[in-house]
């Protein structure tokens, strides 16, 4: 005899199927038949979060950790709305996610159009996959499609609605429908040996490592490819930690568009070997008919922008792609990197003068390497979006991936906690930082009542300039008058303590190691407010390039 079940019964079955651990978000009436199979699973979590945003944020976070989608649902109109700019941090940062979102019933509707609206097209610009579930027959296909699109090559954001008299209909001897295995494509070998030959024939080569390489065993092979060659390597943004950057081939980290030391090294190359690339990150080299060959190693070929157009493309699995080209390549033994590497060891001892500097409020360059001597190997943080995020990204060392959470692809504020509490929740056994400013923390700092209510541990950093300090900065560098960007903050350590939290404020250089020790050491969600004097911030800039010059 047939087992009749609610679709909605059969939709969490078809999640329970995909390995569907957590579902994050704000429920409405229009979920509730979602919402009681939901209570019923054995095998998913619901984490109430107290805005929709911040769980789509934590989605998010678990998808780029974990390589599997992460879920999160909300209701109709508002609720749904609020997942757009979540879901575009996904899309554009490669992340797999899931969301779901109610609607009014579509059968027949008895409150006109109350709170309705097009969820499903107002999405399809920042989604791979957005649509609407017209029968409950159709979850079990409509799931497997989502998780596929989601997790493929590029990862990204999928949306599901889920209409209100779909979810409670009965259906009968529908199942999840069991994963297939799907194996990407290996680079083709003309093109693994055009490659071999570029960069044999080069004089200098250089690795560019972007957000694609952030995969475990690409990383490995990446290592593998640098230890043979001895080629020199640096990183976006968003491939930081990919490979130690303590290794002594390490040239730093792509942060600036351009005139940094790095792009110096960039500059002397006349073969960039740019591996994971997606133009959502802006190369950190401007491409001109200058005789440098730029080979693309990536699992999509590239797409034609205005500052970038290789020559050679190899594309397939990344991973598979280096080990092919470092099995094939023998290196030139001409080869000397030590003028570029002179690079990196002159943003060393630039940057080491201005992370000495103990004045008050505390100096950004110094804030970081506090950090970094604070936490251990395996130690997260997760950057909100400001100017601070360009000194962590250049002068943080990242030891292993996915320690350096940071967007450079939306670069949206308010992500910061949510993806820390994120997390946090995955490892529980590793020391984690959230690292804000004032401003990007207000966005979802509602989100401190979610991290205590779970009892996460954490530490909040909030970098407190009383103003959209980088926009500010650069008010002030293109010459306009300071105007519209300075606000007035609560009280930080009262405003922790009443989500029961644990409130510190920064009073001088030396008391900053003492917390930062402290709330490492001490379990719980702590909040740090630390005043930052961001008035110097044009010495990330201030290279002397003749005496640069004359020294190497």
């Amino acid at each position: 005899m047939s087992d009749t079940k609610k679709a909605s019964d059969v939709f969490i079955d078809c999640l329970e199927a995909e390995g569907c651990e957590y579902i994050f978000g704000v429920p409405g009436e229009e979920n509730l038949d979602f919402l009681d199979s939901l209570g019923r699973s054995k095998k998913i979590k619901l984490i109430l979060t107290r805005h929709e945003q911040g769980a789509g944020f934590m989605a998010a976070t678990y998808g780029r950790h974990t390589g599997k989608t992460g879920v999160c649902v909300a209701t109709l109109g508002p609720g749904a709305t609020n997942f757009v700019t979540s879901a575009a941090y996904a899309q554009l940062g490669g992340m797999p996610v899931l969301m779901i979102t109610g609607q009014k019933p579509i059968k027949k509707s008895k409150q006109g159009r109350f709170q309705i609206v097009d969820i499903v097209s107002l999405m399809e610009p920042v989604t791979k996959y957005s649509i609407q579930i017209a029968a409950g027959d159709n979850i079990p296909s409509r799931v497997r499609e989502a998780y596929r699109l989601a997790e493929e090559e590029k990862p990204g954001a999928t949306l599901i609605e889920l209409p209100e008299d779909i979810a409670e209909e009965p259906t009968t001897d529908y199942k999840p429908l069991p994963k297939s295995v799907a194996r990407r494509p290996s680079a083709e070998c003309k093109a693994v040996r055009a490659a071999v030959k570029a960069i044999e024939s080069a004089k200098n080569p250089v690795l560019v490592i972007g957000a694609g390489a952030n995969r475990k065993l690409c990383g490995r092979m990446l290592e593998q490819f640098v230890e043979k060659t001895g080629i020199p390597f640096l990183t976006t943004q968003m491939g930081k930690g990919v490979i130690d950057e303590r290794h002594p081939k390490f040239l730093g980290c792509a942060a600036l568009s351009a005139g940094d030391f790095v792009h110096r090294a960039v500059e002397a190359s006349d073969c960039i070997i740019n591996v994971g690339h997606d133009v959502i990150e802006k190369p950190p080299f401007f491409m001109h008919d200058n005789g440098v060959t730029v080979i693309h190693v990536s699992t999509r070929t590239a797409e034609v922008d205005p500052v970038y157009f290789p020559q050679i493309e190899v594309i397939g699995d990344i991973a598979n792609a280096v080990w092919q080209i470092k099995e094939d390549i023998s290196p030139n033994r001409d080869w000397d990197f030590d003028h570029m590497l002179a690079y990196h060891q002159a943003e060393l001892d630039h940057t080491g003068k201005l992370a000495a500097d103990t004045r008050f409020p505390i100096f950004p360059p110094h804030l970081v390497q506090q950090v970094r001597d604070c936490l251990p190997r395996d130690g997260i943080i997760c950057l909100d979006n400001g100017v601070y995020k360009i000194w962590f990204a250049r002068g943080y060392t990242a030891y292993l991936p996915n320690t350096v959470l940071l967007d450079n692809a939306l670069a949206t504020m308010g992500a910061g906690l949510p993806s820390a509490m994120m997390s946090a929740m995955l490892y529980p056994e590793r020391k984690v930082m959230a690292i804000c400013g004032d401003g990007g923390f207000m966005m979802n700092s509602q989100e401190m009542e979610t991290a205590v209510r779970l009892g996460l541990n954490l530490t909040v950093l909030i970098l407190r300039d009383d103003a959209y300090g980088m926009i500010r900065w650069k008010q002030a560098n293109m010459g306009f008058e300071d105007f519209g960007l300075t606000y007035g903050n609560p009280d930080y350590v009262k405003y922790a303590e009443s989500y029961g939290a644990h409130g510190h404020r920064v009073e001088s250089s030396a008391h900053l190691t003492e917390l930062l020790a402290h709330c490492r050491d001490t379990p719980g969600v702590h909040l740090i407010d630390c005043p930052v004097d961001y008035t110097e911030n044009d010495q990330i800039l201030n290279i002397d390039i003749k005496e640069l010059s004359a020294k190497l």
